[in-house]
């Protein structure tokens, strides 16, 4: 069986190809993609070819790890059923290439214990489900001991940013502060105020919560601290951080950095989702079709003015 794929060749050589899908195992979950989104952190790095060591790095390789569709094949014992609408993030269903994350395809195999089952109404906005785990993963600690405390400051407005500050809000907790450097960016703050860092002159945050990533960003954020206040790096840095010691030491200034999401993480912000106390709203910019792959990376990855880029795989 073969299907559509985004192929990265080589570092800025996008093509999109027809692909032999691996053979089925029996458990597998054989799905029919709608939609997939273009990440802005990891996947521009495969992209420019600037991505640190990672398991599975290589050319030629299929990107993409918010992936949504609809399951049209299922075992008979399986949890997921066919015609039901999934989230999959990311699968390894092409031979003779990189599944490097192995999502942007017109049709995938996936296990069930993989994919997430959503609420067809969401359309194209379940691509975000990954991005919204992430925002999660940062401030509940993965569900591991008590929650984070929550941010309030957040570098950066783009759409992990705006879902922090979503969740915190939707949390009960006092609205963040949020900084952003691009006019494009500035507007779209819901419940929270949004501005660039020049008109901040406060020093006393608990809790500075950083989604740009940006490796100088430690110089600017750890002086903005209060006493034994922390710093959660929460985006993905090609370049090493560093800090100058004395504004830590003098603040006993604590660095955590948030991992990669857990299958934990994305039940819980799909609940959240389905009871109505987290919006996906608002945050989906852009659209294209794959025959207009190259053009649709280069607006995700060039114009800010761009929150998400979605491949609209249906057509």
């Amino acid at each position: 069986m073969q299907a559509s794929a985004i192929v990265f060749q080589a570092p800025l050589q996008l093509s999109v190809r027809t692909l032999e899908l691996r053979p089925p195992e029996p458990d597998d979950l054989e799905v029919e993609v709608l939609y997939s989104g273009i990440s802005t952190g990891t996947e521009r790095l495969l992209w420019d070819g600037s991505m640190p060591a990672f398991p599975g790095m290589g050319y030629p390789l299929v990107p993409g790890y918010e992936t949504v569709g609809v399951v049209r094949r299922a075992p008979k014992d399986s949890p997921i059923r066919e015609g039901e609408t999934v989230f999959v993030p990311g699968s390894y269903s092409f031979d003779g290439v990189h599944n490097l994350f192995g999502g942007a395809g017109s049709m995938l195999r996936a296990k069930p214990s993989r994919v997430v089952r959503v609420q067809p109404s969401l359309g194209h906005r379940a691509v975000l489900l990954a991005l919204a785990a992430t925002a999660y993963h940062a401030v509940s600690l993965g569900g591991q001991g008590d929650p984070a405390t929550p941010p309030d400051l957040i570098i950066g407005h783009g759409v992990v940013g705006r879902l922090l500050a979503r969740l915190t809000v939707a949390a009960g907790m006092a609205p963040p502060t949020v900084w952003e450097t691009s006019p494009a960016r500035q507007g779209g703050g819901e419940g929270y105020a949004v501005i660039h860092p020049d008109e901040d002159a406060r020093k006393d945050y608990r809790a500075i919560y950083d989604v740009s990533g940006d490796a100088d960003i430690l110089h600017r954020a750890i002086p903005r601290l209060q006493l034994g206040g922390e710093v959660v790096l929460a985006g993905f840095y090609k370049d090493n951080l560093s800090f100058a010691y004395a504004p830590a030491f003098m603040r006993e200034a604590r660095i955590r950095v948030a991992a990669e999401w857990k299958r934990p993480d994305l039940l819980a912000v799909t609940q959240l989702i389905e009871q109505e106390r987290l919006s996906l709203d608002g945050l989906i910019t852009h659209t294209e079709v794959p025959g207009r792959a190259h053009e649709a990376y280069e607006v995700a990855f060039g114009d800010s003015h761009c929150l998400k880029m979605v491949l609209n795989w249906s057509h």
